[in-house]
């Protein structure tokens, strides 16, 4: 065994002992135990490891300086909060959530464009971002038999990605590599299937840019042309966490909804790539100021700016 495989093997058995322990909390505890790490790590642990300048810079970016040090903090610990608890979540997800109790735990906004969009013989962009909880967006939708392809990194760790291989597979979906993902999309594309995407990601400085909380961002194009080259539809949803309810809720309660529809067919649109990224993004921006707590602020969306003019001129031109 390779020292990369054992350390495979390790990683995995912690997180199965974590499963197991989080597996025998109850709603309220789980909340706590996530609330408690979270804190810790904000409070105690170096800032460095925790990523809190590129947090408090990605909300200058988002907010601007009238956003104080006090208010920033909450948003960060509160995101810390979030993203444990989303951890814990998935962990007990397969259990705790089922079609026969799925009024418990899911409030539908706006249900009628996504059965509306699904049910109308086109293919289907679920789009989402890193804000909320993506994969129960996902499961929401499993949960009623529309089947979705999700575009997504393998795992370093081929445990830990077979885990969640089956987590996926479990709730009526299958995992689209994100490297060569052209073809799966492809098919399902071909096929009036529903492929799930996150269009938040840093593009690069070959990314199109457009505006997202009004500093122009890397944006991948790809999500625009294969909606005009299928005419497909990007659902552009979310599922928002709602206010923990200890008496009447027996778990978590999410909002799952759609906060536009794009469609390609549009005249508005007069197949222009750039507007269809421009609305999305636009639709991801409003999702995110529902609930900035819920935002992924460590992950460094405006990464890569445009060169100025005078920088392309500097450029050697090609022989």
């Amino acid at each position: 065994m390779t020292g990369k495989s054992l350390r495979y093997g390790l990683e995995y058995c912690v997180f199965r002992l974590i499963m197991a322990f989080v597996g025998c909390l109850s709603y309220r505890q789980s909340v706590m135990v996530a609330e408690g790490i979270a804190r810790f790590a904000f409070y105690y642990l170096p800032r460095k490891l925790t990523r809190y300048q590129v947090c408090r810079e990605n909300l200058r970016i988002a907010f601007g300086d009238d956003l104080d040090d006090e208010r920033a903090d909450r948003i960060i610990l509160g995101m810390w909060i979030h993203l444990l608890r989303l951890v814990v979540e998935m962990i007990q997800l397969p259990r705790k959530l089922r079609r026969e109790n799925f009024r418990e735990c899911i409030l539908f906004q706006d249900r009628h464009l996504a059965v509306e969009s699904l049910t109308r013989d086109r293919p289907v962009i679920l789009l989402s971002g890193h804000v909320g909880n993506w994969e129960m967006s996902l499961v929401s939708f499993g949960l009623f038999g529309f089947r979705a392809g999700a575009v997504a990194r393998d795992l370093d760790n081929p445990y830990l990605h077979e885990w969640f291989r089956r987590f996926r597979e479990q709730t009526g979906h299958y995992t689209i590599a994100k490297s060569g993902a052209s073809e799966g999309v492809a098919e399902e594309m071909e096929h009036a299937g529903t492929v799930a995407m996150l269009g938040d990601q840093d593009a690069g400085p070959k990314g199109l840019f457009v505006d997202f909380f009004g500093k122009p961002a890397s944006t991948f194009k790809s999500i625009g042309l294969i909606a005009l080259q299928y005419n497909a539809l990007i659902c552009v949803g979310y599922a928002r966490r709602l206010e923990d309810d200890f008496v009447e809720s027996r778990w978590a309660r999410y909002e799952i909804g759609i906060e536009e529809v794009i469609d390609p067919l549009d005249p508005e649109l007069a197949g222009d790539v750039r507007e269809i990224t421009r609305r999305y993004s636009a639709a991801l921006e409003r999702i995110v100021l529902k609930d900035p707590t819920q935002y992924f602020w460590v992950h460094r969306r405006w990464k890569s700016q445009p060169r100025s003019r005078a920088e392309k001129q500097a450029l050697p031109k090609a022989a």
